[in-house]
């Protein structure tokens, strides 16, 4: 699940739960899953900030915030949900689990691919796909997220998460597999960029 946070260095208290939670985050909106704001010191601003960012990506909104900054939260009508400081790394990460699979769409479609995110299968032309779970994991964000070019390194955050610390053979191996996997045909659904990484679409 990718977390997308504002301001973009969280406190030191968000920080440590998300890690805690086994949760990663960016300051990139671009495929986030759920948004957490920190009202801080200028909750303003800082809501002013997560409202752009909800109206633009549409994802479900979580504020962190004080016992003095209820009004605050009273007037943002955007948000799904607050937690008060400091967060409770469980309860944090029931939280976002929660929301972020609220939103997420349960069946995901590419031409004759469905993928069904509740149940990790997959089916190509009616027919079951035999994946394992990082290639249900990276086949489901290509679908997710067509078009786009996707560096190698940009991958390993996304999908395998920022503390894994593989090198980007293990994209190139992931990417032989599907292609293998989805057949000849349908391996040119994923391109490869040279000398950046890979489009999928």
């Amino acid at each position: 699940m990718h977390v997308f946070v504002i301001p973009a260095e969280p406190s030191g208290d968000l920080a440590e739960a998300l890690l805690v939670a086994g949760l990663t985050w960016s300051d990139q909106l671009d495929g986030a899953d759920v948004l957490i704001v920190e009202l801080g010191d200028d909750p303003d601003h800082s809501l002013s900030a997560a409202r752009r960012a909800y109206e633009q990506s549409g994802i479900p909104s979580v504020a962190l915030a004080d016992r003095s900054q209820g009004s605050h939260l009273e007037e943002a009508g955007f948000l799904s949900d607050f937690l008060f400081v400091p967060p409770d790394p469980v309860e944090l990460r029931v939280r976002l689990v929660r929301l972020a699979g609220d939103h997420e769409e349960e069946h995901i479609h590419f031409k004759d691919l469905e993928m069904n995110t509740a149940t990790y299968q997959a089916r190509l032309a009616g027919v079951p796909l035999d994946l394992a779970y990082m290639e249900y994991e990276l086949l489901r964000f290509f679908v997710q997220h067509p078009r786009r070019v996707w560096s190698r390194e940009q991958l390993l955050s996304r999908v395998w998460g920022y503390d894994y610390f593989g090198g980007a053979r293990t994209v190139d191996v992931h990417v032989r597999r599907l292609r293998a996997k989805l057949g000849e045909e349908r391996a040119r659904w994923i391109s490869t960029v040279r000398s950046v990484g890979y489009r999928f679409g």
